[in-house]
């Protein structure tokens, strides 16, 4: 029996368990995943790291095929993400349907939660470079070095936290308030990739391959992704 070794950002983690069952079911192929935000994926797998698949931000995924890590014409587009805002479960939700809103809801907030190296973590903290409320909203910030954003809201020491939607609906005693408005929202694009060293090409060209399928779409969408359009 076939084991793929799969390094995958955090965003598609909670899909992941249910697609790779799907996957064995139809192939019998296991898929064993290691997680962890793109920038520490990159550097693993700059570093050497031996594997066959890789799911990072479509960027992550174009500069390593570039570097020859990845391989040629590899990368397959696999969910898109959107970054949202979570409070502990049961609180009311703040008001974050336009701009104005959400710049207030994150002023009136005792404390906030954001990553620092993953993709939300990095566009929220230009964005409020942006909005022009960085300084006021980092005195009160938790910035999280790897991980669950939401985990701060759940534990109570933290009000709101900042991630990928598919990220805090990862932690469990959080409610999700919502996305960020349309015109200030990143649409994050996730990719696979197959590893230029990976030593189960062909049974990993077929997982590329069957997480463009649609039985992939419900799995996604559970967990606040959307398939991109094909």
């Amino acid at each position: 029996m076939t084991t793929l070794t799969a390094y995958s950002t955090l965003a598609v983690m909670g899909a992941m368990p249910a697609i790779a069952d799907a996957y064995r079911a139809e192939t019998g192929t296991i898929l064993q995943t290691e997680f962890a935000p793109t920038v520490a994926l990159v550097e693993r797998l700059q570093a050497g790291a031996a594997g066959d698949i890789g799911i990072l931000t479509a960027g992550g995924i174009d500069g390593l095929i570039g570097q020859g890590i990845m391989a040629p014409g590899s990368r397959t587009d696999m969910a898109l993400s959107f970054i949202g805002l979570a409070v502990k479960a049961g609180s009311a939700k703040p008001d974050i349907g336009s701009t104005d809103a959400f710049k207030a809801t994150l002023l009136a907030a005792k404390s906030i939660a954001y990553s620092r190296i993953g993709a939300s973590g990095i566009y929220f903290a230009a964005l409020i470079e942006r909005l022009g409320i960085a300084e006021a909203v980092n005195a009160k910030a938790t910035i999280v070095a790897t991980g669950f954003t939401a985990e701060h809201v759940a534990s109570g020491s933290v009000e709101l936290a900042v991630q990928q939607i598919s990220e805090l609906k990862v932690v469990s005693g959080i409610d999700v308030v919502g996305p960020l408005p349309a015109d200030i929202q990143s649409t994050g694009m996730f990719s696979a990739g197959l590893l230029s060293t990976s030593a189960n090409a062909h049974a990993a060209r077929d997982f590329l391959r069957f997480i463009t399928s649609p039985v992939i779409a419900p799995v996604l969408q559970a967990w606040g992704l959307e398939q991109p359009a094909r």
